[in-house]
């Protein structure tokens, strides 16, 4: 049987996604899968995502994303899939 491939994905997330713990969110879904990369606030008023691993778990990573804790509301979400950089250690919150 062969290994899972890795992949890594871009996210945008947009609505009222700063300011309601929506980064330790991401960083506590994505270390729950063993996923790795980071999630910061960007300038606009989204949200930046940069995750690495498994397609199944990125897949429902995302799919937690588009829900959000319980005071975001997530209005849009937009996904760029990538090859694996590799080059992250684990899943951190970016200034």
């Amino acid at each position: 049987m062969a290994q899972p491939q890795p992949v890594e994905a871009r996210i945008w997330v947009s609505g009222r996604v700063q300011g309601v713990g929506y980064r330790m969110f991401a960083r506590d879904e994505a270390r729950r899968r063993g996923l790795l990369g980071g999630v910061r606030n960007l300038r606009d008023g989204r949200v930046e995502v940069e995750v690495e691993g498994e397609r199944g778990a990125v897949e429902a990573f995302i799919a937690a994303l588009r829900a959000g804790p319980p005071l975001a509301r997530v209005v849009d979400l937009q996904v760029q899939w990538e090859s694996p950089a590799g080059r992250h250690v684990d899943f951190s919150v970016w200034p």
